[in-house]
């Protein structure tokens, strides 16, 4: 996130696109609930009627798929009413220009038969948006799971320079994380082309800096992505891989695809705290210690750095997941991996990491810390590009719409979007053994819209078979107007209506992010 939590209670405005808060991030959500009663206005851009949208000022039912022409049309009409910063534009940003000639394809009425919405509700949005003292867009997996994520993303960032509703308190572009520690992941560099902190890999400076600390030489080139190394176990050219933490074979996209590549594996390790399907096609497993069994810290999704504290001990033959990797690499000849604690190794970290020199145990054992933190006597960063951007000076790209890889057609007439329900996580590794969240939401329950269900005869509580490309799976249903006509949202928590067995591997081309939100289908009865 750009900027904090708390702060999200005071904008004047909350753009929420693509979010379902209230299930994903609820304690987030009752920060938006706060500032929509102390007066803000609360947008919600959802083809779903969750609940934050049934209680936003306005909601926006986008159809799936059309996030960058609804974009570029607000700021179409945001520029041709003058409603945009240019003060800001001009000395805080470049590229203006290319940006401007994209967003000009865009009229408000052509995009309106795109979107699906109403050409005087683009306009209110366009215009609450850009002329609230204090706009701050809230945005997560609906944004960024399709096969264009990264377009969607940087058109919100144009959004957020073009009206200059970023670099200050309340504001900014905010991805809600969905993971406790995905951010925290991320700055430690478990990604293909950085080191921790977000050094690249391809400045030999940095790559220098690292060979040193770590005793070891180290490639110059960016690593592979999860589906390049999916593919790269069936044809031959990965050997082997190392799966920590993760349940792939029910997350991934494509389950078939996946649980080919994973049984074409040479070797296969898997390091986690239950026996996941996962684990159980693996070579080798390594039981980790849960998140109460170890020492450590957490980086928050609003970039605050968290001790943890080992509250129990493993059980007999679990150990932290530090420690494991630790031995591991001593065994591969890996002297500098000689660690003594969790907070050896992220002292070593902070040593490296100039965003993160000035965090230490001892200042995170009295209070959370927000990177960037260069220096020991800095209080961290409530929020990012106060007077500049990391870069110098914003870059607005200009993007230009491409429809999702696989839209419905007469064979596959139907839209299938996925996403969590508000009792479980991802595939119920943990909360599928909770007694109490199992009593809640004990099984799959798809949302269909009434007139898709009268048509085909499903009521309310009924089941449908739903049919992809790629395989079938029956679930139950839900029968109302949460979703539109023509769609199903399934949950993929449940191994028995897992509805990644029926998705695609599209992937957005530059972040290699798979296409969650967008798959044909269709759908009968099942009797």
């Amino acid at each position: 996130m750009t900027n904090s939590i708390p702060e999200i209670e005071d904008a004047d405005c909350v753009f929420v696109i693509g979010s379902n808060t209230s299930e994903a991030h609820p304690l987030i959500a009752h920060r938006v609930f706060r500032a929509k009663t102390k007066g803000a206005k609360l947008i919600a851009i959802d083809p779903r009627k969750t609940q934050v949208a049934q209680q936003a000022d306005i909601h926006v039912r986008i159809h799936y798929g059309t996030d960058v022409v609804f974009l570029n049309a607000m700021m179409n009409e945001i520029l041709r009413n003058g409603w945009h910063n240019q003060q800001f534009i001009e000395e805080r940003t470049e590229g203006f220009e290319d940006f401007e000639k994209a967003v000009q394809e865009f009229p408000i009425e052509k995009a309106s038969e795109i979107c699906c919405v109403p050409v005087d509700v683009m306009r209110e949005v366009a215009r609450i948006y850009a002329t609230s003292s204090i706009s701050t867009i809230l945005y997560t997996l609906g944004i960024t799971e399709h096969s264009h994520g990264v377009d969607n993303v940087k058109s919100l960032a144009n959004l957020a320079m073009l009206t200059g509703h970023i670099g200050k308190p309340s504001s900014g572009v905010n991805p809600l994380r969905g993971q406790n520690n995905v951010q925290g992941a991320c700055d430690m560099g478990a990604l293909p082309n950085v080191y921790p902190g977000y050094q690249v890999v391809t400045d030999i400076v940095t790559r220098e800096k690292f060979q040193k600390a770590w005793g070891v030489p180290l490639s110059g080139e960016v690593g592979i992505t999860i589906p390049d190394m999916m593919d790269g176990l069936i044809d031959g050219s990965v050997k082997g891989m190392y799966i920590f933490g993760e349940n792939s074979v029910e997350s991934d996209p494509n389950i078939h695809h996946v649980r080919k590549a994973l049984t074409s594996a040479e070797f296969l390790v898997v390091q986690d705290i239950f026996l996941t399907k996962t684990a159980e096609l693996a070579h080798v497993v390594l039981p980790g210690a849960a998140w109460s069994e170890v020492e450590g810290t957490y980086t928050n999704t609003e970039r605050k750095v968290q001790r943890i504290r080992k509250a129990v001990e493993p059980p007999e033959g679990a150990r932290p997941n530090w420690v494991i990797l630790s031995e591991l690499g001593r065994r591969l000849g890996l002297k500098n991996m000689d660690y003594g604690s969790a907070r050896e190794v992220f002292d070593e970290m902070t040593s490296l990491t100039p965003s993160f020199s000035g965090i230490t145990y001892d200042r995170i054992d009295e209070m959370d810390i927000q990177w960037p933190c260069p220096s020991q006597d800095h209080p961290g960063t409530q929020y990012l590009h106060k007077d500049q951007f990391a870069r110098g000076k914003g870059l607005f790209h200009a993007i230009r719409y491409r429809p999702s890889e696989e839209m419905p057609d007469e064979e596959y007439p139907f839209i299938l979007t996925t996403g969590r329900r508000y009792a479980h996580y991802h595939t119920r590794t943990m909360t599928g053994r909770c007694q109490s969240l199992h009593r809640e939401f004990p099984g799959p329950m798809a949302q269909m819209h009434f007139s898709d269900a009268e048509r085909l005869g499903v009521a309310d509580g009924g089941s449908v078979e739903v049919t992809s490309r790629r395989g079938k799976v029956v679930t139950p249903v839900s029968v109302g107007d949460i979703v539109p006509e023509g769609s199903i949202f399934m949950d993929f928590h449940f191994e028995e209506a897992n509805p990644n067995w029926l998705l695609g591997t599209y992937l957005d081309p530059v972040s290699k992010t798979p296409d969650y939100k967008v798959c044909a289908v269709k759908l009968e009865k099942h009797l």
